[in-house]
């Protein structure tokens, strides 16, 4: 049990007292004795101020990393708001998955590669002081599965930012993306991509750190809250991803593989889940923006904390203002109509979010305003190119994240007023452009150590992610089969039944896709019980399979025909019978019937594809 300061004080008198008995006169006895009792109440009241303010920082990150893994309920509301309803319940296990996969991750490795090996047994205000000296890495080489970690409140911390990066790419594959392809990506994401851009940016050890002794052209790339390292890192890995899976079947193509001259619109199935999803995104960024000062109790930290989550705030709004207003315009002209979109007001609000995440703490009030408008506008015009460029992004997430998170790292080197980067960063020397103007000079040095920076992350997640994705594809476990794709994804991976999900469906031809949906597993189960290889579920490289396409596939081969030969007379009856069932598959999965043919549209919307 731990004595009091009043115990710890007397006992100190004491063995003073007993020292000195004897020795000199009184009086230098009583000021020896009052010099002692004010340094134990000194020191004790040190002590308590320091476990006192240790206390205060821990139970600010627990609390900032709750509001920010509390925005993965945020972003799996958007992905089941904006998939169709035959989606949902897919979707919403893959954004579990997300997080689960990224806590394994970073806790793995994640940690060790973005921040082991400094300092690891220190509080984190020393380790943003520099103290120890920190070397330049590429990565961390210590502290993996956080052996030796004592700072837990940080670990997870920083796993929510690694969970939020990750969540970014799930929302884009949705409706067409297998399940062991979302538990791959997360992995490899949380494990090595993130964390060496987080090294790299965050670290005192990265070569791009602010807080590096020798920063980069002595100023680093300044990015308070994860600007680019969360953000652009997330958009630009899903960029990648959903230009090697592809768009969703039908989006732009119809059933015949024919380039539609108007895209396809795939409305989600709940406007109100989307709303929901963004205002607990918002709800959370304040953790995400005001948490990322670490330390609450150090200088004007407070200050700081509450001055991020007023800029938060402004750009949220603005962004939310300008890409409606922006949005109702375009549509006036384009259709004499004035109309109010609400997916578009939301996803302008989550674009100014982002847009200021990486100078939420640095910059002005009016400054905030002005990036979310930017921000707004930005993102209203790269969704509309997205579309144009027959890139399929299910819940808009490359414009508001890459997209804005390229302009926030950017209006950085902007808008970065020289007495908030002394209060956040410690020194004033390199600021933004605008401010440089100011002082009479044009120094654009950190708005160059910005531009550095973006480039670094976008190469390094194409070095990565490029070869990971066309991995995943060439192996076929990145996309769905097709069919399953048109019938829903629910009901290939969630279970319970076809029947249980009829209720679901709307499409007219969708009784006939079902049908061929059934008799495709029963296929699928057949083989796999008589065949030495069975079937792969989605494959593109199988001596079954042709073409490299997943709508041309063949699932009976001749040997596979030769084989129900065989085995016709024990499994399904005669040869002939035999035969003819297997011809009927072949003739089924090759070619469209006239009736649907005859009844087409033109684009071939309402027509099966081959597969």
């Amino acid at each position: 049990m731990s004595s009091t300061t009043y115990q710890t004080c007397l006992a100190s008198l004491t063995s003073i007292d007993s020292n000195t008995n004897g020795v000199g006169d009184a009086s230098s006895s009583s000021s020896i004795a009052t010099e002692a009792l004010l340094e134990c109440i000194s020191n004790a009241f040190d002590t308590s101020h320091q476990n006192t303010n240790a206390s205060i920082d821990t139970f600010f990150l627990l609390y900032a990393a709750s509001l920010v893994f509390f925005m993965q309920t945020g972003f799996a509301m958007i992905c089941a708001g904006c998939v169709r309803i035959n989606n949902v319940q897919n979707t919403l296990l893959k954004n579990l998955l997300d997080a689960c996969g990224a806590s394994l991750g970073f806790y793995t490795v994640g940690y060790a590669f973005a921040f082991g090996g400094y300092n690891s047994n220190s509080s984190y205000s020393s380790y943003l002081d520099n103290e120890g000296g920190a070397t330049t890495t590429f990565i961390g080489k210590e502290n993996f599965f956080l052996m030796g970690v004592e700072n837990d409140s940080f670990w997870l911390f920083q796993f929510a930012f690694c969970a939020t990066s990750a969540t970014i790419v799930a929302g884009t594959l949705a409706e067409r993306c297998q399940m062991t392809a979302y538990l791959a990506y997360s992995i490899m994401l949380a494990a090595f991509v993130y964390p060496v851009v987080v090294h790299s940016i965050w670290s005192p050890q990265g070569f791009l750190s602010a807080h590096n002794p020798t920063p980069l052209w002595d100023s680093g790339m300044v990015d308070f809250a994860g600007g680019s390292v969360v953000h652009l890192t997330g958009g630009m890995t899903a960029l990648i991803a959903t230009k090697i899976l592809g768009p969703r079947t039908g989006r732009f193509h119809d059933l015949r593989g024919k380039v539609l001259k108007v895209p396809t619109e795939f409305p989600g199935h709940s406007l109100a889940l989307q709303c929901l999803g963004t205002f607990i995104l918002w709800f959370g960024w304040y953790g995400f923006n005001a948490g990322s000062i670490i330390s609450l109790t150090l200088d004007d930290h407070h200050l700081v904390v509450s001055h991020t989550a007023i800029n938060t705030t402004l750009s949220a709004a603005a962004g939310c203002v300008s890409t409606l207003c922006l949005s109702t315009i375009v549509a006036e002209r384009m259709s004499g109509e004035v109309t109010f979109n609400l997916q578009y007001a939301m996803n302008g609000c989550l674009s100014g979010l982002v847009a200021i995440t990486a100078g939420c703490s640095i910059v002005e009030s009016w400054a905030s305003i002005v990036i979310g408008l930017v921000s707004g506008a930005l993102y209203l015009c790269c969704s509309k190119l997205l579309v144009r460029w027959r890139i399929d992004d299910a819940v808009d997430a490359i414009p508001v994240h890459m997209i804005n998170g390229i302009w926030g790292s950017l209006s950085v080197g902007l808008f970065a007023e020289p007495t908030l980067m002394k209060a956040v960063y410690g020194t004033s020397d390199h600021v933004g452009w605008f401010y440089s103007w100011g002082r009479g000079n044009a120094d654009a040095i950190l708005l160059a150590c910005q531009v550095v920076g973006i480039l670094f992350v976008v190469g390094w997640v194409m070095f990565t992610m490029t070869p990971f994705f066309w991995l995943l594809h060439y192996c076929g476990f990145l996309r769905s089969d097709s069919l399953e794709e048109v019938v829903g994804l629910d009901i290939g991976y969630t279970g319970g039944g076809i029947r249980n999900h009829r209720d679901n469906f709307e499409s007219e031809k969708m009784e006939e896709y079902l049908k061929e949906y059934e008799h495709r597993q029963r296929e699928r189960a057949y083989f796999k019980k008589n065949s030495d290889r069975g079937i792969p579920a989605s494959s593109i490289h199988q001596d079954s399979l042709h073409g490299s396409s997943y709508h041309g596939r063949r699932i009976i081969t001749q040997n596979m025909i030769e084989s129900l030969d065989t085995t016709s007379n024990n499994v399904m009856g005669n040869n002939n019978n035999t035969r003819a069932i297997a011809n009927g598959v072949e003739n089924s999965n090759t070619s469209v019937s006239d009736n649907d043919a005859a009844a087409g549209d033109g684009h071939g919307d309402d027509q099966r594809r081959t597969v």
